[in-house]
């Protein structure tokens, strides 16, 4: 759940150290059909295998042909519930060891590889499971199972590695505990579980890492990590009886283990209290939690569709934001293993008295425990969860991690029997819940104030030239396994072209036929520039315009929309950016509702005056939050005075904003010849057009078409920020500046290529010499950002105050360095490799195939741009790349910009 105000995003699945199940969570932007026939449409048949190896390692194999791509997650169960009394961190710190070599893979040879298999690869730690997870190439699977079978049969874990690594974790401490929300959930989880092993976060102390050893963690693993202790999910474009035949290759010769039987806990009752804290969040808000059941509890799907119907648009608490009571207002469940909590939670103006909105909110959670739900809302929730799972086939990473968290988290036999245990839900099961678990005697309400930020500190720069000690480096040589494998550089096959057609009133329709399950994807974008497009004295008609379409059409007011929505269980967003998720028998219905709330969008004055209110409440917060100041002072020091982009909404000019204003932006900034739309899913090109001309037909373009491409600017120089943030224990670091160059121009892969040298992953010569090395920091990263007529570059990471100096002179040693030399053959080879195999990667989900086509289109490019990519990386050399960043980087104007406390 992720609640936005401006530039602010808050996420108590998100912020908290404990993903919301394990990371894993049943989408509810999916759809589904009515309630006769949902179960019978969605469990399609999956081409599955499953297999337990004699050691007792589980094995599933699940085949998902969308795209040349495979991912593979094997989830230990063991986690911080598991670890010894007084190092509530120890899982956590083990599976930072876990990428710090093995018997037969050292730790370089480890970061080449994930650099080189250019996926993603990484891990996370719960009360209760902690994953480790590849997605490459599916070529590569015998190279990824190698690295886990080493893993798993014999860890390094030296105290020299440990000694870094624990200065690493300790920045992670320090940026959680900058986070208001982690800092509010790890005293939730105190109060809710004290006694019990969930009291503690999966997170980790810092006095606990400093107390812990290498004989320890040592303890730890070979008690816990063992085939027997583990579950393997694959999925992708895999030939399922030869994985399992290589995992068994791989794994069958890893011994077994007695592994420890987890203790029962027993809950101690809790009592009403209140809490609060001070954040740096621009709006203030108020929660009420409970203890709700887990994800292996019998009441489990229970939970889940109360909490789902709590959360519905059409439910009393959600309603609080259309009548202008709330900014936002919502419902988040997080399941953790035995136990878990619910919250609700709404935000209101910055400097408002709390009383009103908080007893809002209690009277409605005090209705629902009393008087129950409505069924009609109950069997929505159903639909909704059942259809999720068709969805999961949409996505290669998705499809596995349905598996593990059905396997691994809630412990079934396999996602359907969830589908299953959500069908057999009853109202009144839900009733009954909500009356035992939303009792007022023991519920957890917290107020969040925001906190000023003081004011931000400038002068024109850091300045002066730094030296750094040189460090050798040394080629890594791989095992012949994954040298004979790897090796080789190839360009991706191209992928098939999609259907691209321009229909008479402009719209560019790009249709993308897949066939992996029986769901159909919109995704809309109308190209939009509101800095551009907003007259004077309008700033903001963007935004509240948008925030309007959730008002519902001239013919079907807010709830009578989300009902015919939740009638077919799909997912519709409408705005500048829109979209629908449905089953493929509803795609008629769904793109008729799609095109309603598009075309014909209500505007009524009443909500009008809401949202203009909620907007002008928003925006007085904001600009007073630390999180402003620091985005605010990154956008001027790589921009020009008076350039557009430096335009903002102003709190008392949005109010004088009229009903005409919006009614004008719509009709000059809603065009179909601004309009991509992108259908992927179990359509035809035939279809998929003759549907949308049907409904988005009529839509006509008035007057000329607007330029919307921001104007060149010049360079920008160096100049240094801090923008002072209470609640912070760690700082916030980005340096930036503006690259004379555009998206058009093709010396931009060459500054892409060198910046994969830099920030590509485990490997890159950022993450080495600022967290490997050093343990300056837990993660840095660089990008480079293109635009039609402008760039920018900016490295940021996260901090100790007393390390950001150490941490920047690093980083601009690094960067300084591929100016001064050229990138080795093997550093060149290894991003090559990295860029090369990733782009496969950006097909492995439907979501990923739509944004690669809206992104291309939106910057003028062609559909094949990724393509023209790898062929720009195969021939790029180390002399063009030491060019183009003598030519374009400036290390000496890059700004400075600091969120958090001072440094020394």
């Amino acid at each position: 759940m992720k609640f936005t105000f401006g530039t602010a995003t808050l996420s108590l699945a998100l912020l908290a150290s404990t993903p919301l199940m394990g990371g894993i969570s049943f989408s509810r932007n999916a759809a589904a059909q009515k309630p006769a026939d949902t179960q019978s449409a969605v469990l399609i048949k999956q081409d599955v295998i499953r297999k337990t190896l004699e050691n007792g390692l589980r094995v599933i194999v699940v085949k998902d042909p969308l795209a040349p791509v495979v991912t593979a997650q094997i989830s230990y169960l063991v986690g911080s519930n598991q670890a010894p009394a007084g190092f509530p961190g120890t899982a956590h710190a083990l599976e930072h060891m876990m990428f710090r070599g093995s018997t037969g893979l050292d730790k370089d040879q480890l970061a080449v590889l994930g650099a080189q298999l250019g996926g993603s690869y990484n891990a996370f730690t719960t009360e209760n499971v902690t994953q480790y997870y590849y997605t490459a190439p599916a070529e590569d699977l015998n190279i990824m199972l190698k690295i886990e079978a080493l893993r798993m049969g014999g860890l390094s874990l030296n105290a020299a590695d440990w000694e870094k690594e624990r200065g690493a974790i300790e920045q992670e401490v320090s940026r959680d505990l900058s986070n208001p929300i982690y800092k509010y959930v790890s005293e939730l989880q105190k109060i809710m579980f004290d006694g019990t092993p969930y009291e503690h976060d999966a997170l980790g102390t810092r006095p606990s890492f400093n107390k812990t050893t290498v004989a320890l963690l040592r303890k730890f693993y070979e008690t816990y990590y063992a085939p027997n202790n583990a579950i393997l999910v694959i999925s992708g474009d895999v030939d399922p009886a030869q994985a399992i035949a290589q995992v068994e290759k791989d794994f069958g010769s890893i011994p077994r283990k007695d592994i420890p039987k987890t203790k029962p806990i027993t809950l101690k009752p809790i009592k009403a209290q209140t809490l609060t804290y001070p954040t740096d969040f621009p709006t203030s808000l108020v929660t009420i939690a409970w203890r709700m059941p887990g994800e292996k509890s019998k009441n489990f799907a229970v939970a889940d569709i109360l909490s789902d119907v709590i959360s519905s648009q059409r439910g009393a608490l959600y309603g609080l934001v259309p009548q202008g009571k709330a900014l936002m207002a919502d419902f988040e469940y997080v399941p953790k293993g035995e136990v878990g909590f619910g919250v609700a939670i709404a935000a209101f103006p910055k400097g408002q008295d709390y009383k009103p909105i908080l007893n809002e909110v209690k009277q409605i959670l005090q209705n629902i425990h009393e008087h129950g739900v409505s069924p009609e809302l109950v069997e929505a929730a159903k639909r909704k969860e059942i259809a999720s799972l068709a969805f999961s086939a949409n996505s290669i990473t998705g499809l596995a991690s349905s598996w593990s968290t059905a396997l691994a988290f809630q412990g079934l036999n396999d996602p359907n029997e969830m589908a299953a245990a959500y069908q057999a839900v009853t109202p009144e099961q839900v009733n009954e819940l909500a009356k035992q678990i939303l009792n007022p005697d023991e519920a957890i309400t917290a107020i969040l104030t925001p906190e000023n930020s003081g004011k931000p500190i400038s002068n024109k720069g850091y300045g002066g030239a730094e030296s750094f000690a040189s460090v050798p480096d040394k080629p890594v040589k791989l095992p012949e396994w994954a040298e004979s494998a790897l090796k080789k550089l190839n360009v991706p096959k191209e992928s098939p072209a999609p259907t691209d057609i321009t229909l008479s009133n402009g719209i560019r329709l790009i249709v993308q036929p897949i066939h992996v399950s029986n769901t159909i994807n919109i995704y809309g974008q109308i190209r939009q520039n509101p800095s551009l497009q907003e007259g004077k004295g309008k700033e903001g008609i963007a935004g509240i315009t948008d925030d309007m379409f959730k008002y519902g059409t001239k013919t079907l007011d807010r709830l009578a929309f989300r009902k015919a929505v939740d009638d077919i269980a799909a997912d519709v967003s409408a705005g500048s950016d829109f979209s629908l998720s449905v089953l493929a028998p509803d795609f008629d219905r769904g793109v008729e509702l799609l095109a309603d709330n598009e075309l014909n969008p209500a505007f009524d004055q009443k909500f009008f005056d809401i949202v203009k209110q909620q907007t002008s409440q928003s925006l007085v917060g904001l600009y007073q939050s630390p999180g402003y100041h620091f985005s605010r002072a990154i956008t001027k020091a790589i921009n020009p005075p008076n350039d557009p982009s430096l335009r903002q909404a102003n709190p008392q000019q949005v109010m004088k904003l009229t009903i005409q204003d919006l009614n004008d932006f719509y009709k000059k900034s809603f065009r179909p010849d601004l309009t991509t739309i992108v259908v992927a899913g179990n359509i035809t090109p035939e279809q998929a057009k003759a549907t949308i001309e049907k409904y988005f037909g009529q839509w006509k373009a008035e007057g000329q078409k607007p330029d919307l491409n921001m104007p060149t600017r010049p360079n920008s120089k160096s100049s240094y920020v801090h923008v002072p943030d209470k609640s912070a224990v760690q700082n916030s670091v980005a340096l930036v500046e503006s690259i004379g160059l555009d998206v058009h121009h093709p010396d931009h892969y060459l500054l892409n290529l060198g910046n994969e040298v830099l920030s590509g992953g485990f490997a890159g010569r950022f993450y080495k010499d600022l967290r490997v090395k050093t343990g300056y920091v837990y993660n840095v990263n660089s990008d480079f950002s293109w635009s039609q007529t402008r760039g920018s570059y900016s490295i940021s990471f996260g901090a100790d105050p007393d390390k950001v100096s150490l941490a920047r002179k690093a980083a601009l040693k690094d960067l300084t360095s591929m100016q001064t030399a050229s990138v080795t053959d093997d550093e060149l080879q290894l991003a090559k490799a990295s860029l090369l195999r990733s782009i496969p990667l950006q097909e492995a989900s439907i979501d990923g195939i739509a944004s690669r086509y809206l992104t291309y289109t939106s910057l003028g490019l062609p559909l094949n741009t990724s393509h023209l990519a790898a062929e720009a990386y195969y021939k790029a050399t180390a002399a063009e790349i030491q060019k183009a960043f003598q030519t374009y980087v400036r290390p000496k104007d890059l700004a400075q910009i600091i969120k958090g406390p001072a440094t020394p």
